[in-house]
């Protein structure tokens, strides 16, 4: 039950199923959820809102679909200006008594003894408290007014808050300085409501210590608000010992950290669904695993996705019971016995399935939904399959191809994917502690060896995909004719010795070596049953076509030729002897890292890509079980594409498979191909330093949208005024223009979402633009992200 049925599919070889040669001494210790701030159970209990296609979801808070209409700097400033200067006006012909019946509403709800003929409250009435107390109101009531007309608020976030932690407080001192001359002038009622509430029953000095005393107070009142105002209360706590610094992991804006409200009955630190199920005890046990420290993100995700196949086959639920009984966080292992990896590069949320790679541009060219939102790709972007270009040192490996491997990996501990990472040997893809199999072709160090013909028994299927690897690139090759020569001989070979050829008996076979036909001849001949016969006929019609016109034989004999070297020996072996990897495996949740020998045998090395990604496709489509996400990664896939490997990534998103591509660019391509390329992929990414022709391709494939311009004309005035026309000449001489009027034009047009010219030389260094689709059909428009890890 550890496995959790993910790894207990039914398969005909169990054997070639590659295994870590020794588990570890020790499970890792368990850690916290990523980033090493918020615990686990903030983590779980963070909100995750739906959202499109690439949207990092975690804390993730929608925006408005349209930009509101923002006023310019230099209007906003003009309108608070005008604004204050209207406000101080009006304020200033109240205070002289310019404006009559100002304090009509004050008279009419106060009795008429408690004033005076000439307006001015009475001693010993209660005039003296409701005059300051009503201009108080009125003086607030002016300022809101003038405030909101003015947009005083928005002016003071925009042009002072948002400028730095230093402006906001310089801006303030002098209207605070201001603030308090008007109080201490008595023009601002603030003493004078406070001195009306005051009993003076001592003696003089008395009287006039509690009116300085209450001064006093109302100074420190009104100093304290500028202060808070001014942002106080941040400059100090920056300047505090021991105050946290903002961090990646502490930063609000990078990583918030307010949790989402959960009741109790669904909160998923309690684990809702195994408690409803009735396993309280394993529920408690797993919160407890929860808030002590003891889970990590790993654990949820895989106890989660066991839980799930416990929904599936509920014979299965007290083997699960049983395990989270006796292991706690540590039930449901993967076969490797790790629980994490032993080191991450990038941001992962395992509780959605995705990786984060950078930050969407807040510019104008993205939408201003998307515009500061986190850029993440999971496995419903993944499945339509992704092609990068860029040239080399754009970062397509570390902050691309890297993070997308380690998501997969995290997963495939989970119990949820398989990942196959192919690049050249010394590629940054992850130490070898964090995969399961590691392949080194060419390095006799290797433990795992690569099986040539993918895991199938069938003659024809392992031609077919030796052809599609071998000659699949040839100019003038026909694959199906190369992999029926192919066959020709792997049956009878098959047939007689039972099992596939290794490379150097494949090439005798191919270069028509007399004693390798004679061999294999007289082994079938000795079998002297009916099949063998049949298989005598198609040895002798592969014969038959030796040096025939368009024989493939030859070109055969020469790509074999590349693997029949001293470097490689002891690779590729067919008797058993060894412990190869095969595609086939993709049925379990593996990590798998293949590296290639690309500085010393350039050609061999494309021809295993090549090789292996015709496997990937012919594996991934002959799964029986296909809920575990399956994904092959090709650092550079420079000539390694055939017609039919780009048919087959098409049909990848249908078996819950993809590919990740990369390349330097379009060129490394057959021109054939790119177009076909380009629409086989649901997932396009252009690096910063892609030439103009590869941009064109890209904006082809992007297409167009409608975008409204704004077309100003400019036209002289002609003036018939002697008058008019002797000023605009004294305007001209001014200011060195003649005098013109403005003619705006609006319409709607087709333009190019990303020109080539754009993406060539628009596009800062460390980022690239995107686009995605899901396999719903889900699409986001291109987008110019910011990659996590640059500047």
């Amino acid at each position: 039950m550890d496995t959790e049925g993910t790894h207990e599919a039914n398969t005909t070889r169990p054997s070639n199923i590659p295994r870590p040669s020794a588990p570890p001494a020790a499970p890792p210790k368990p850690r916290h959820a990523p980033g090493g701030g918020p615990t686990l159970a903030d983590w779980l209990r963070t909100a995750r809102p739906t959202a499109e296609p690439g949207v990092w979801r975690y804390a993730h808070t929608p925006r408005a679909a349209v930009e509101p209409a923002r006023t310019p700097d230099r209007a906003l400033a003009a309108g608070a200006v005008i604004s204050l200067l209207a406000c101080i006006l009006v304020w200033s012909l109240m205070r002289n008594a310019y404006i009559p019946f100002w304090d009509v509403p004050l008279k009419l709800f106060t009795p008429n003894s408690w004033w005076a003929g000439n307006g001015e409250p009475l001693t010993g009435t209660g005039g003296v408290r409701a005059k300051p107390i009503y201009e108080l109101l009125f003086d607030s009531a002016l300022l809101y007014g003038f405030g909101r007309l003015g947009n005083w608020g928005a002016a003071w976030r925009r042009l002072a808050k948002a400028r730095g932690p230093w402006i906001q407080p310089v801006a303030v001192v002098p209207l605070g300085y201001l603030t308090l001359l008007l109080v201490h002038n008595y023009q601002l009622p603030l003493r004078q409501l406070a001195e009306a509430f005051l009993t003076f029953d001592g003696t003089p000095e008395a009287n006039r210590e509690l009116m300085n005393t209450t001064r006093t107070v109302i100074d420190v009142l009104l100093v304290l608000a500028f202060v808070w105002l001014g942002g106080g209360g941040r400059l100090l706590r920056r300047f505090l010992p021991g105050s946290p610094r903002p961090t990646a992991s502490t930063d609000p804006r990078r990583q918030p950290q307010t949790p989402a409200t959960a009741t109790p009955a669904d909160d998923p630190v309690r684990w809702p669904q195994v408690r409803g199920a009735g396993l309280a005890d394993v529920a408690d046990r797993l919160e407890t695993a929860v808030v002590d420290g003891r889970m990590n993100d790993v654990d949820h995700a895989r106890i989660g996705r066991a839980w799930e196949s416990v929904q599936a086959d509920p014979s299965r639920l007290r083997a699960f019971a049983d395990a989270v009984r006796d292991k706690g966080a540590a039930a449901c292992a993967h076969p490797s016995g790790a629980r994490d990896l032993p080191v991450r590069a990038a941001r992962h949320d395992l509780l959605v399935r995705q990786v984060r790679l950078g930050t969407v541009e807040d510019e104008p060219r993205n939408p201003y939904a998307r515009r500061g939102t986190g850029l993440a790709l999971d496995p419903a972007v993944l499945g339509t399959s992704l092609l990068a270009v860029g040239p080399s040192g754009a970062g397509k490996t570390g902050r691309l191809v890297r993070p997308v491997v380690e998501s997969l990996a995290l997963q495939a501990l989970a119990g949820q994917a398989a990942v196959v990472a192919v690049g050249a040997a010394g590629a940054q893809l992850g130490p070898d502690a964090a995969y399961d199999v590691v392949v080194r072709v060419g390095d006799p160090e290797s433990v795992y060896d690569l099986d040539l013909y993918g895991g199938t028994t069938d003659p024809d299927e392992a031609a077919t995909l030796l052809a599609e690897g071998f000659v699949g690139d040839v100019p003038g090759i026909d694959v199906r004719r190369a992999a029926t020569a192919l066959a020709q001989l792997l049956g009878p070979f098959r047939a007689a010795y039972g099992r596939f050829p290794a490379v150097p008996e494949l090439r005798g076979l191919l270069d028509r070596s007399r004693p390798a036909l004679d061999g294999l001849r007289r082994a079938l001949e000795d079998a002297g049953d009916a099949g063998a016969h049949a298989m005598l006929r198609d040895l002798d019609a592969r014969e038959r076509q030796y040096g025939a016109h368009g024989d493939p034989g030859p070109a055969l004999a020469d790509r074999v030729a590349l693997l029949d070297r001293p470097a490689f020996a002891g690779f590729f072996d067919t008797t058993g002897q060894g412990r190869p990897f095969s595609l086939r495996a993709l049925e379990h949740p593996i990590r798998v890292r293949v590296d290639l020998p690309e500085r010393a045998h350039a050609d061999a090395s494309r021809m295993l890509a090549r090789l292996l990604l015709a496997q990937f496709n012919a594996a991934a489509a002959a799964r029986t079980d296909r809920s575990l996400f399956a994904l092959l990664a090709l650092d550079d896939a420079s000539h390694t594409l055939t017609p039919e490997t780009v048919r087959g990534v098409q049909r990848l998103r249908s078996t819950n498979a993809g590919v990740l591509l990369t390349l330097r660019t379009l060129d490394d391509v057959p021109e054939a191909l790119r177009i076909p390329l380009l629409g086989a992929v649901g997932c396009r990414m252009a690096f910063s330093g892609v030439t103009t022709w590869d941009g064109k391709r890209f904006a082809e494939a992007w297409g167009t949208e409608w975008v409204e311009t704004r077309d100003v004309t400019h036209r002289t005035v002609f003036a018939d005024q002697p008058l008019t026309r002797a000023i605009h000449t004294f305007r001209k001489l001014v200011t060195g223009k003649a005098v013109t009027t403005d003619a705006v034009t609006v319409r709607q047009v087709e333009r190019e979402r990303w020109s080539a010219s754009d993406l060539a030389h628009a596009v800062p260094p460390g980022s690239a633009v995107l686009s995605l689709t899901s396999v719903r059909g889900e699409r986001a428009a291109p987008l110019l992200v910011r990659l996590a890890g640059s500047a």
